[in-house]
């Protein structure tokens, strides 16, 4: 049997962090979730593991989703990328289509969580 996937949750929103492991936890029983609460904490957490799928906010104090986003397209090429954000603007949309991120819209609900989920497959 493959091992669970490991999905790293990025977001200084602590109770949109809740809420999505939340949800990925009762689509996907085994899944792996690592939390940061913003880009510095996540770069120290990926010294030590590699997830599949990171899924990171836009908006962050310190290092921004977009900035983070770049630095993880260097140090960790095979990373699947996903936003999570309400910043809906077509330049950031641009963007990140430039750098392979997938984007998604807040709210976060089952649906949204499900289209991201798939990313994994």
């Amino acid at each position: 049997m493959s091992q669970p996937a490991t999905i790293l949750l990025v977001d200084d929103s602590r109770a949109s962090r809740m809420l999505c492991a939340a949800v990925m936890r009762g689509q996907r029983p085994g899944i792996q979730l690592l939390e940061a609460g913003d880009g510095a904490s996540a770069i120290a957490l990926l010294e030590d593991v590699h997830p599949d799928l990171a899924v990171l906010d836009m908006n962050m104090p310190g290092i921004s989703g977009m900035e983070l986003a770049e630095r993880l397209r260097v140090s960790h090429p095979g990373m699947k990328l996903a936003f999570l954000t309400a910043n809906l603007q077509e330049a950031v949309q641009i963007r990140a289509a430039a750098l392979g991120v997938h984007f998604f819209r807040k709210p976060i609900g089952e649906a949204v969580i499900a289209d991201i989920l798939a990313l994994l497959e």
